[in-house]
């Protein structure tokens, strides 16, 4: 298998498939790489790929205004569909559980292609949390020739499935490309101006939240458990990257635009984002690339989701899920910023999610297979 295709759409994705798709340009390898994006995301798309000095072979660009996620999935199928007809690919490479990996794996499917999926074997064992990624990855799983789990737990999650053929613990690649961008951001100086003002005070919180199951009411509730932190800690700044989902972006504005210690910005460039997590205090999310890569940062984390398929950082201490209720996030965050010993107990935890060795595992695998 030398003609590869990696097909990736969304900004996690881009990261976590940016050390893999360097990796396996090596000359070492001998792989004939080409990349299609899909375009679901688009300006956070670009930011990473440029970051990572990417360039791609095919972009779909398949985002329109207020499109369903079946009209994304068919425009994602039908024109792979005719890439995959015309270039002689004998693997593609997915990642995660977007709508991009799970379209680019029935594309492959359907012109009896091998498939290798990254990522595989993550579960939350609750079909509509996070939706539609939990269905996505579990489709996947049952159309992959290749499994690259990133802990013990999602092979296990697989073997329980019946799915033990061509599994392989590798690690997550997102620590991978998460020690480019810390070597990249220490040698060049990296500190984003415009971001500068946030950390002068002692402490700030980073949040992020975007997930689709959480619109409506839980948001609302998220929303709120922000505005009581702020106004009991009023010297504590709280910033909050606000992705472009108007769906977010009109509770968020409504909600905590009117507080002096809360600052609403644009979503983040990679760099940026790894930056200020860096200089955080400790961060709220419901991102799951954002688990993964705060331990290895010393940063606590409150997971704002109801399930997570990440439960290594729970059950090593790094996270606390704490859903969407407003005073369960009131109160760990309190916790977090009152009790010095139990904030240290969340930061001096190990990275249950890998070394940074991922992408050569997996290059090395795919080698000995072809």
């Amino acid at each position: 298998m030398k003609n590869i295709l990696f097909v990736f759409g969304t900004r996690p994705e881009a990261i976590k498939m940016a050390p893999v798709v360097r990796e396996f340009k090596k000359k070492i390898y001998h792989f004939n790489v080409k990349i299609c994006v899909t375009g679901q995301h688009k300006e956070m798309l670009e930011q990473v790929l440029d970051f990572f000095e990417i360039q791609y072979d095919y972009n779909l660009a398949v985002m329109k205004k207020n499109q369903t996620l079946a009209e994304v999935t068919t425009s994602i199928i039908n024109q792979l569909d005719r890439i995959l007809k015309k270039e002689s690919i004998e693997l593609i490479l997915v990642q995660g559980d977007t709508t991009t990996a799970f379209a680019g794996a029935v594309a492959a499917f359907y012109n009896k292609i091998k498939i290798g999926h990254i990522e595989a074997g993550l579960r939350s064992h609750d079909l509509y949390s996070p939706f539609p990624e939990e269905a996505n990855r579990a489709m996947i799983s049952r159309i992959a020739n290749f499994h690259f789990a990133p802990t013990n737990t999602a092979a296990k999650n697989l073997h329980h499935e019946g799915i033990k053929k061509h599994v392989y613990i590798t690690g997550n690649t997102v620590i991978d490309a998460l020690q480019i961008t810390l070597k990249k951001i220490k040698k060049e100086k990296f500190q984003p101006l415009n971001l500068s003002q946030f950390i002068a005070k002692s402490r700030f919180i980073l949040v992020t939240g975007h997930r689709r199951e959480s619109f409506g009411k839980p948001f609302e509730n998220f929303c709120e458990a922000i505005l009581k932190i702020a106004a009991e800690f009023q010297d504590v700044t709280i910033v909050y990257p606000v992705h472009f989902n108007p769906n977010v972006r009109k509770t968020v504005n409504a909600l905590l635009g009117k507080t002096s210690n809360i600052h609403l910005i644009d979503p983040l460039d990679y760099p940026s984002m790894i930056w200020m997590m860096q200089k955080s205090y400790f961060i709220i999310t419901d991102s799951g690339g954002i688990q993964e890569e705060a331990p290895s940062l010393k940063k606590p984390i409150l997971v704002t989701r109801k399930v997570t398929e990440r439960m290594e950082g729970i059950r090593s201490g790094t996270s606390k899920l704490v859903g969407t209720d407003t005073e369960t996030i009131y109160r760990y965050s309190k916790k977090l910023l009152t009790q010095e010993a139990f904030y240290k107990k969340m930061s001096n935890k190990m990275n249950p999610y890998g070394e940074g060795n991922s992408s050569e595992q997996i290059a090395k695998i795919i080698s000995k297979i072809s």
